[in-house]
């Protein structure tokens, strides 16, 4: 159960955030697994003033178009899915809505299943199937 939260500047059209939602949840479902209808995600603009985003750390090229994607997820996935899961939404972006590749940052917490409550306060993969 991923939850995803997408940050990005100011002025981009509804169809450009729908583009992002849609190209994250493909590559999600493509490479980590994620079932249909398991989609929770947010996207936050913001202004210059309240999104500061290095244009060269790591020597990367970075534009103002920058798309920070950060995934909690459980930690069940290897290496080689995680490697995948970037790879294939940097495509997915890249197609639609046309974000540079330089322009994806992507950071990935994990936790552990018990950390989830889908709603009425219980914690549903942590419950004692006793």
């Amino acid at each position: 159960m991923p939850l995803v939260q997408v940050s990005l500047r100011r002025g981009k059209p509804a169809a450009y955030h729908q583009a992002i939602f849609d190209g994250v949840y493909r590559a999600m479902r493509e490479t980590f697994n994620v079932p249909e209808d398991d989609r929770f995600m947010t996207l936050t603009e913001h202004d210059a003033s309240t999104f500061s985003v290095s244009p060269t750390y790591f020597g990367i090229a970075r534009s103002d178009d920058v798309v920070i994607i950060q995934i909690t997820a459980n930690n069940t996935r290897n290496r080689e899915q995680k490697q995948a899961l970037y790879r294939r939404i940097v495509e997915l972006l890249g197609d639609k809505p046309g974000v540079r590749p330089e322009d994806v940052f992507i950071n990935l917490v994990e936790v552990l299943p018990e950390n989830w409550s889908f709603g009425h306060g219980i914690a549903q993969y942590a419950v004692d199937p006793r």
